[in-house]
């Protein structure tokens, strides 16, 4: 059994050019919530839902995504700027926040991945980008790695 520190210095042999620190609480976290040892859609959400109340809000998201970035530290191409964090959450909320209530239910992050299972796959990869492809040639739908 590993405790948090030990989880976090895990994480940062993983991670040597970043902190990757506050990434690795949210995730200690995340499984400390979930026992079932496995990587599930529920799990993914929980990630995000930081402090558990059913709802993803753009600051926890935030958080996390913020976290990403500065687990990458120097390796993120371009460099991020200090903005980047909240552009890419503004992205993920016009994709996923199908009422504009300003928060992610499960339920709509269940709708969005149920579209394009890559997303579930590039979520559970822990990819900041989400990576989304068209569910057809014909069918375009917007995607995070473009505004």
């Amino acid at each position: 059994m590993v405790d948090e520190d030990g989880f976090k210095k895990i994480f940062a042999q993983f991670f040597p050019l970043g902190d990757a620190s506050k990434y690795a609480h949210y995730v200690f976290n995340t499984f400390k919530h979930n026992h079932q040892g496995q990587i599930s859609f529920e799990w993914i959400f929980g990630l995000y839902d930081v402090n558990h109340d059913g709802f993803i809000s753009k600051k926890e998201m935030e958080d996390v995504v913020r976290a990403i970035y500065e687990m990458l530290g120097r390796s993120t191409n371009p460099p991020m700027d200090e903005a980047a964090p909240r552009h890419h959450v503004d992205k993920v909320f016009r994709l996923i926040d199908s009422n504009n209530d300003g928060t992610i239910t499960i339920e709509e992050l269940a709708a969005f991945i149920s579209q394009d299972e890559t997303a579930l796959q590039s979520l559970s990869m822990m990819d900041t980008v989400l990576y989304t492809r068209p569910p057809h040639p014909l069918i375009t739908r917007p995607s995070l790695s473009n505004p």
